[in-house]
């Protein structure tokens, strides 16, 4: 029993740090784990035009002199911008409307037709934007010369801006000659995709060779998206990239610095994150090494971004590069097409391993009920059911625990002064019941990473962005709007109490009724969809309970071997 008080101390203890964790946050600080507070920070409220130091150059990386390919990095001039005010082009597809600045050709503006916004009700998701509170766009650009970067004024060519019913739209945009380079830039938005592919195709108009380099950045505040904000469970906003090497990296706003060294590569894909949504760039396969850096360009503005080395190009010749631009929804299957590895800025932590065959389970049984609510309980439902004879031993071993209650109360009484005998007689009492003191305890333990991967799942699909269930539930990545499912899962949670052995421990008998308390008030805060996984499990743990104390008898046979 000193055992199992243990473990309930420790699980306590746990919760308590949690909640003092959820405190934190709630309150401005950083919490116990480094993750900064959630409160919207201010934003730079300077036009793009102000920022030149958003350009990868030798005055913003002073440590880095040259890049993967030996050139200079060179800062992009004050006379590659025109001073009058750029010209914005707006693109509408069957999923996005895109806005293109003539200054850089920068993505500026990206809202998403199919979600919803969860502060602005009828209003999209809009997740590119600049504007005085909100800085997040795609840059793209030359260095190695005085050539065309994301501060140039470009023209725009003629050409449609409605998708309409064609498979394809096509917007080009081309810059004025700078250092012998010309640049022309053609966006292709493709229907049903969040992919834009971008081609620019450089044009060496001097009397000497040139050997420039593309640059491909994401720049952002660090503010937390709106509707993101939650007291109870944290979701990440940031930049990260992704190499064969190293893998997938993340990396967080307030560690940023202005003069970050870029980390060479054979190849990889920079991204930047946020709840449910990523935009990322994917350069084309290149032999050789690139550049991948992440920088600090102000008051709380970030960028993230790629270095790709082009090939020499001889007087009156030209080259094109290729890449892909995603702006868009965590759609797992679509992200890990586009490039190796990036469906992982859907992130699971630590239960990824778990957490990818779970959600896979999740999808093959939408794809059949039709509904991501009833998918939900089917999945809860399939879980247990493989559980089932982990789960039926320790309700098995908890039922053998109340039954012998009293004569545990009874040796508690007569060795009431002798902890030595009254320890020994318990011993003896469990050996001769064949009781595990922690038989209820381990079976659960071992489904631990299980339902952590299970809650992340839940917790990090934008498929139940927006997805109702039945009756009032019209959102179940959203809290229940009348908190019926958390009060009957706590409910639930209560009930589970009363079937379990009361512990001899008046300390362990009030921790009992604490924890699920606590935890239940959490789940006022949590998405339906949390919530409704966690009734389930409930539901189906209290059948499985009841079921196995009434088959063993307990609470109803007579102690015979106390009388």
């Amino acid at each position: 029993m000193d055992l199992r008080r243990s473990v309930l101390w420790v699980v306590f203890t746990m919760s308590m740090i949690f909640l003092y964790n959820a405190w934190l946050r709630y309150n401005g600080e950083t919490d116990l784990f480094g993750t900064p507070p959630a409160h919207p920070a201010h934003v730079a409220s300077a036009p793009t035009s102000a920022v030149p130091q958003a350009a990868p150059s030798a005055a913003t990386l002073p440590n880095a002199t040259s890049t993967a390919s030996g050139a200079p990095l060179a800062a992009p001039t004050a006379a590659a911008s025109s001073a009058r005010a750029a010209q914005i082009v707006t693109v509408h597809t069957d999923l996005m409307e895109v806005k293109i600045s003539s200054r850089g050709g920068n993505l500026v503006y990206a809202k998403l037709l199919k979600y919803e916004s969860r502060t602005e009700p009828g209003k999209n998701v809009v997740l590119f934007d600049d504007t005085a509170n909100n800085k997040y766009m795609a840059q793209s650009g030359l260095i190695g010369g005085d050539f065309p970067n994301h501060e140039t004024e470009m023209t725009v060519l003629p050409g449609p801006r409605d998708m309409g019913d064609a498979k394809t739209l096509q917007v080009k945009l081309v810059s004025p000659d700078l250092g012998g380079i010309k640049l022309e830039r053609t966006y292709t938005f493709t229907r049903d995709s969040y992919v834009v592919n971008v081609q620019n195709t450089i044009t060496n108009t001097g009397t000497q060779p040139v050997s420039p380099q593309m640059y491909m950045q994401i720049v952002r505040d660090g503010n937390t998206p709106p509707g993101d904000e939650s007291h109870f469970y944290h979701t990440y906003t940031g930049p990260a990239y992704y190499d064969n090497a190293n893998k997938f990296q993340k990396f967080e706003f307030k560690d940023l610095k202005a003069n970050e060294t870029p980390k060479k590569v054979d190849s990889g894909w920079v991204a930047m994150i946020q709840h449910y949504f990523v935009s990322a760039w994917v350069p084309q396969p290149y032999e050789g090494p690139r550049d991948l850096y992440t920088r600090k360009l102000g008051e709380n503005l970030y960028a993230v971004g790629v270095i790709q080395p082009l090939a020499q190009i001889a007087p009156g010749k030209s080259i094109n590069t290729d890449a892909k631009l995603f702006v868009g929804p965590e759609l797992e299957s679509t992200l890990g097409a586009l490039a190796p590895g990036l469906e992982l800025v859907k992130d699971y932590g630590w239960v990824t391993i778990l957490a990818k065959p779970i959600f896979w389970l999740l999808e093959m049984i939408h794809k059949v009920v039709q509904n991501w609510g009833w998918s939900i309980i089917v999945l809860t439902l399939l879980i247990k059911l493989a559980f089932f004879p982990l789960t039926a031993a320790s309700y098995k071993s908890m039922a053998r625990m109340k039954a012998v209650g009293p004569r545990i109360n009874a040796l508690r009484e007569q060795y009431k002064g002798d902890q030595a005998k009254m320890n020994q007689a318990m011993v003896e009492l469990y050996r001769k019941e064949k009781i595990n003191p922690l038989g209820g305890c381990l079976p659960i333990v071992i489904q631990i990473p299980v339902f952590i991967a299970l809650y992340w799942v839940l917790l990090s699909s934008v498929e139940l962005r927006g997805a109702p269930w039945i009756l009032w539930i019209h959102d179940l990545s959203a809290k229940d709007p009348y908190y019926i499912l958390p009060a009957i899962m706590t409910a639930t949670s209560f009930l589970q109490v009363k079937l379990n052995p009361t512990p001899p421990d008046p300390m362990q008998a009030r921790l009992m009724w604490i924890m699920p308390a606590a935890f239940s008030i959490m789940f006022f805060f949590f998405p339906a969809g949390l919530v409704l996984y966690w009734l389930t499990n409930n539901t189906t743990s209290i059948a499985q309970q009841w079921f196995i104390n009434k088959k063993m008898g307990v609470g109803v046979l007579t102690d015979t071997a106390a009388k």
